[in-house]
């Protein structure tokens, strides 16, 4: 069965079993590899994306439950050459030690600010509240979203 998925801007097919976690199809079908795996219980937040701008856990949606909707990974924010706001602020503020969790947290934080475009701490915690990042970049990472959204860190 051939599914179709609109992901960053573009409709892509695959051949994957409806019930195949969207992360598998990113990664390996796609070829988009930003997004991690980590836990497979939508515990971490490392395979965060946005479907129709809300963070969604890829390693436990099914292919066949996105539809129509949009699909934005990390790779759809930003080029090396013209990056997002919040991958220049994650560059600037040294937010990433490992980088493993950054992905995740990058779209979890899009989907903050497209809603809150101005959060102070307490909203961003709150955001990030089901990532998880094991080197303990958490500070930095506040101050990055706070600089993306133009807030004093």
């Amino acid at each position: 069965m051939t599914i179709t998925v609109n992901v960053n801007g573009k409709p892509r097919t695959t051949n994957a079993a409806p019930a195949t976690p969207l992360l598998y199809v990113l990664r390996n079908d796609f070829e988009l590899n930003a997004a991690k795996y980590g836990c497979g219980a939508a515990h971490c937040g490392t395979c965060t994306v946005l479907i129709d701008d809300k963070p969604v856990r890829s390693c436990v949606t099914p292919v066949s439950a996105v539809g129509k909707a949009n699909v934005t990974t990390l790779e759809g924010l930003g080029t090396p050459d013209k990056l997002h706001a919040l991958q220049k602020a994650f560059i600037d503020e040294q937010a990433a030690q490992c980088g493993y969790c950054i992905p995740g947290m990058i779209m979890s934080a899009k989907a903050l600010l497209d809603a809150n475009p101005k959060p102070n701490d307490a909203d961003i915690i709150e955001a990030l509240a089901g990532n998880l990042c094991r080197c303990g970049t958490h500070n930095r990472i506040v101050r990055a979203i706070k600089r993306a959204a133009g807030v004093q860190a």
